[in-house]
């Protein structure tokens, strides 16, 4: 298992995803990407550009979300493996699934939020097409809360 492929999402479903992740990486010397897909600008996706307000926010939040992406990376450094960051724009799915034919990945793991029993509302339309259309094998690392 040469490449591990992490999509991030900063939920509570990261942190589970990211251990698992690191342990598998240090058992088999994998390189590992760590992969956010951040929301495409409003006039990526065919609406016109919104105020200029609406735009400064979108790039604050993508400035932020890179900055969070690159700590999680210094920190898998930390621990002596080979890890890199990734941050790109667009449909999520589509673009998870480029990603793993581009970095030829043998491995994906991805968080589980476990928020009902309905299949889609279990693992998430992103993770379930993930899962259906990823031509390597996907871990899907359960988020659990604590009980009530």
């Amino acid at each position: 298992m040469k490449t591990i492929l992490v999509a991030i999402d900063f939920s509570d479903a990261t942190p589970p995803a990211i251990n698992h992740a690191a342990n598998l990486a240090a058992q088999f010397k994998s390189k590992v990407w760590l992969i956010h897909v951040a929301q495409p600008e409003p006039d990526f996706v065919g609406y016109k550009a919104g105020p200029q307000h609406v735009r400064d926010q979108v790039a604050h939040e993508i400035h932020r979300e890179h900055e969070r992406l690159q700590i999680l990376e210094q920190q898998m450094r930390e621990k002596g493996l080979d890890a890199s960051a990734l941050l790109i724009q667009g449909p999520t799915q589509e673009k998870i699934l480029q990603e793993i034919e581009r970095l030829k990945v043998d491995l994906v793991i991805m968080g589980s939020h476990g928020h009902g029993a309905m299949r889609h509302l279990l693992v998430g339309s992103v993770t379930e097409g993930v899962l259906r259309k990823a031509p390597c094998p996907v871990l899907i690392i359960p988020c659990h809360h604590n009980a009530h």
